[in-house]
């Protein structure tokens, strides 16, 4: 993970931890072209897309509320093997970036993948 976190993004999905062949081909699969995910700079869109709109006059959510939401998207396209590593590499990465969008220690360091 620490690699990950350091490294630059090439765009190509398989490199986020987590992602493999059968990950790449839900994400791709879908009828409506701009909710396809083809690469690594749309799953962080989705990802930044997830941080609001908040409750009541709030225009963001939480942190963790935002990685559950991550999380339940990934779920309903299909993504049933490593969810939680994928949000988890996906949100430490935006990390480096939007200080304050996630911070590990509101999770327990578990090994648990779904």
């Amino acid at each position: 993970m620490d690699t990950w976190r350091t490294s630059q993004v090439t765009g190509d999905l398989k490199e986020v931890p987590g992602i493999g062949p059968a990950a790449v081909k839900k994400l791709a699969e879908c009828d409506e072209g701009p909710d396809r995910i083809t690469n690594t700079y749309q799953l962080f869109g989705k990802f930044l897309m997830l941080k609001g709109p908040g409750h009541g006059d709030e225009i963001e959510v939480e942190p963790i509320e935002h990685t559950q939401k991550f999380w339940e998207f990934l779920k309903n396209r299909g993504i049933t093997a490593h969810r939680s590593a994928i949000v988890k590499a996906i949100a430490e990465k935006s990390a480096t970036f939007f200080t304050g969008i996630y911070d590990a220690n509101d999770y327990e360091d578990d090994e648990e993948d779904e």
